[in-house]
């Protein structure tokens, strides 16, 4: 395969794609135990919100197999994993907070042992009222901070003055990241105290001083490695709870330790999605056009801030999706609730906040009986005017409204549209439902300094190269693409260029694989890596060889032109290593042009945005509340891909997560606190049986990015999610067919079918 070939995006295979179907992928648990391996479990707590008056672990020291057994008073240095802010304890002293919270760890010759042992502990709590929902939190004013305001223009007075006015409440539900593998951690002790762990996160630095801060030691004592992952979709972007207490354990015996959490304690112990409760109230035209907003955004943070913060700010800024407001303002609650702490989740608080206005549109455009596709482009962000958002960007990427029309032929949405009316005037019972809905998505962390990467990369003497960088692989073929980045600048084979674990003692200080920003921050740091590399070559090729031109040379198909001459790659590297040219080099890169006053709420956060529309057709039982999803036409716009058959497996799972979040996974707990979904038994994500009967998806043919990044690519990580409200406001368009469509129907996300019963009922008592 020419150079040519991958700069054009070639669509070669996940680099482990024969591993992960015949299992020789090596995951954090698959690596090889050293001799005298103990095992870790969890002991946590069965009450959402108690003073702890005592806890008894004599039965569990004395327990068989057990050899070592921490809690509070072993902790060294910072008793605490909070990534921003203090709030989440590796254990507690005297109060719980959350049905799950961890109280002590065992250490034991067995996995088996250990999860018994934990099980004898002896507990007694003075019991508290628990805070669980985000009404009983607002009620009570239990916030992790002061609300956030945030005002553009005069909405209150927009409002007032418009012909049409709304108002309403709207919910959007937690969602379980069930990544595949579980949070599993090994630790191996070295000498002077250091420690050699193997964990299966998102954020190998930070999982770094975690550990360094907790043990009183030094960072460089600590190294994090981390060859892949299976899943993690922000679940393991800051629960550092695992490898903090399973290095714990490792430091107090002096010996290995492996802690691999059960999936029922995995899921009652890490955190969720944020759920999110919204009220509105908006003014608009008779186009539909919104003159004013003023929104309500709650959400359930948990026990602690976590990443709160920063995911209620991403869904302030994603509040607009793909439309221009003129006049809004948005009041912001963190509700503090005695559940796990709400974490990270593909979409991180974006995808809340296009929910909110994607609702309010719909409404919209029911209440004024227009076809919510026209109303949806009424509001669209303009090219040269309307295209300033309410934190003062301006749009200058903007392709939503190419999308939107080529989706619309594609789809042969119009058609379709009255063809599903007149089938719902035939059926009684069965009804169907169509929409379409847009997305932007704008990318780059919004915690400035977090948008920077390193990478290292050596060439060795038989023309191999090997590279490292900050980003994890977990799945998405992040590893795949900036391999295939490399290959083509030095001209090789894919198969020439290896790429190792992801190593703290490597590449240092580097940003959690998290904001759709891995590939291109570390792409872009290991280009910058062979590019000083490339510079050692020119300037060696051009003073051995006298070459006095002063044109690029161009590395192609193993070779390398330089003027009139070529050069066989291998034996350059050869002759350069012999005149002692350095092979080998770091690099960095750190996002330009953004910048975001977060008090003032205004600036720059995005380097570039992400566009995309989906199109989807369901079709509802009336009598049974079950809904399925009959066909799905996406156009998402991936800029000039690095690797299109990847970015098309991106927005495939994306949308079929988005449509598990939306339609069917349903987090419950009960009024004391305790978790109801803690298993895969009453836990339902989406099986093969739920995706779409027809799944047509296409990569925007005109897509490229209008900023500098590598290979004019654009990011598949999180928008595609968002393709996925297409399915829940078509299963609303379903039921709105029971009142012919005079009527709004009130739903909440997920639309499970007992949701899609209740309303149905709603709308059948108003008609």
């Amino acid at each position: 395969m020419s150079n040519e070939e991958l700069l054009k995006g070639q669509s070669i295979p996940h680099d482990s794609a024969n591993k992960h179907v015949t299992g020789l992928a090596q995951y954090t648990d698959d690596i090889s135990e050293p001799l005298n391996t103990l095992h870790g479990a969890i002991g946590w707590s069965k009450k959402a919100h108690a003073i702890i008056k005592k806890i008894d672990l004599k039965e569990v020291k004395e327990s068989e197999g057990v050899i070592s057994v921490v809690s509070y008073n072993d902790v060294p240095g910072r008793n605490d994993v909070g990534p921003v802010f203090d709030g989440d304890p590796i254990f507690p002293k005297t109060k719980v907070e959350y049905f799950g919270q961890p109280l002590f760890a065992v250490a034991a010759i067995s996995t088996e042992l250990a999860r018994k042992a934990v099980l004898k502990a002896k507990v007694i709590y003075q019991e508290l009222e628990p805070i669980v929902t985000i009404e009983d939190a607002l009620k009570k004013n239990n916030l992790l901070f002061e609300p956030r305001i945030i005002k553009k223009g005069d909405p209150e007075k927009k409002i007032i003055k418009s012909k049409n006015k709304l108002k309403g409440k709207f919910n959007t539900g937690s969602q379980e990241h069930f990544y595949l593998e579980g949070q599993v951690c090994l630790v191996i002790p070295q000498e002077d105290n250091n420690l050699t762990i193997y964990s299966s996160t998102q954020h190998p630095s930070e999982t770094q001083q975690i550990i360094a801060k907790m043990l009183k030691q030094k960072s460089n004592s600590i190294t994090v490695m981390v060859r892949r992952i299976g899943g993690g979709f922000g679940g393991k972007e800051t629960n550092f709870m695992t490898a903090a207490i399973c290095a714990l354990l490792s430091h107090k015996t002096a010996r290995p330790i492996k802690l691999r959490l059960d999936r029922d304690d995995d899921i009652i112990i890490t955190g969720k999605r944020h759920d999110f409760y919204s009220e509105y109230e908006v003014g608009f035209n008779d186009n539909g056009r919104i003159e004013g907003l003023k929104l309500k955004l709650a959400s359930r943070c948990g026990m602690s801030p976590d990443l709160s913060y920063a995911i209620n700010e991403r869904a302030l800024l994603h509040i607009d999706n793909t439309y221009y407001l003129s006049d809004l303002e948005v009041k912001n609650y963190l509700c503090k609730t005695n559940t796990s702490s709400s974490t990270a989740f593909r979409g991180f608080g974006g995808n809340q906040g296009m929910m909110a206005i994607e609702n309010v549109v719909d409404n919209i455009a029911r209440f004024l009986k227009k076809d919510p596709s026209e109303v949806r482009k009424n509001n669209f962000y303009g090219l040269n005017e309307r295209n300033v958002t309410h934190y003062g960007m301006r749009i200058n990427d903007n392709v939503i409204q190419d999308i939107f029309k080529n989706l619309l032929d594609k789809s042969n949405y119009k058609k379709r549209y009255q063809e599903i009316r007149n089938f719902n005037l035939k059926n009684k019972f069965k009804k169907k439902g169509i929409a379409l809905t847009p997305v932007k998505f704008g990318i780059s962390f919004t915690t400035i300094h977090l948008n920077q990467a390193g990478a290292l990369v050596h060439i060795y003497t038989d023309g191999s190269v090997y590279l490292n960088h900050g980003g994890i692989e977990m799945g998405q073929g992040t590893h795949t693409k900036i391999a295939q980045l490399v290959a083509n600048t030095f001209g090789l084979p894919f198969e020439k260029v290896k790429i190792s674990s992801t190593n703290t003692s490597k590449v240092p200080n580097t940003s959690a694989s998290a904001a759709s920003s891995t590939t291109d921050l570390n792409g872009a740091a290991t280009l910058n890596a062979a590019g000083k590399i490339k510079k050692n070559l020119n300037d060696f090729i051009k003073d051995k060889y006298k070459i006095y031109s002063n044109t690029e040379p161009i590395y192609k198909n193993q070779y390398i032109f330089f003027g009139n001459r070529s050069f066989k790659f291998k034996k350059i590297i050869e002759e350069a290593y012999l005149n002692r040219v350095s092979l080998s080099s770091s690099g960095f890169y750190s996002t330009p042009k953004i910048n975001f006053d977060k008090k003032k709420f205004h600036g720059r956060p995005f380097y570039y945005f992400c566009y995309g529309a989906a199109v989807t057709e369901v079709t509802i039982d009336t009598l049974t509340g079950e809904s399925i999803i009959d066909r799905v036409d996406i156009i998402h716009d991936a800029g000039n891909a690095i690797n299109p058959a990847l970015e098309l497996g991106q927005i495939e799972g994306g949308f079929v997560q988005g449509q598990g979040w939306l339609t069917m996974e349903e987090v419950v707990w009960d009024k004391s606190g305790k978790l109801k979904t803690f298993s895969p038994s009453t836990y339902k994500i989406p099986a093969i049986s739920d995706t779409p009967k027809k799944f047509n998806v296409e990569i925007f043919i005109k897509g490229s990015n209008v900023e500098n990044v590598v290979n004019k690519q654009k990011t598949t990580g999180e928008p595609p999610l968002m393709l996925a409200m297409s399915v829940f406001f078509a299963i609303k368009d379903a039921i709105s067919s029971l009142s012919n469509y005079k009527k709004i129907p009130e739903l909440d996300a997920p639309a499970t079918p007992e949701k899609i019963l209740m309303s149905i009922n709603k709308l059948k008592s108003k008609i």
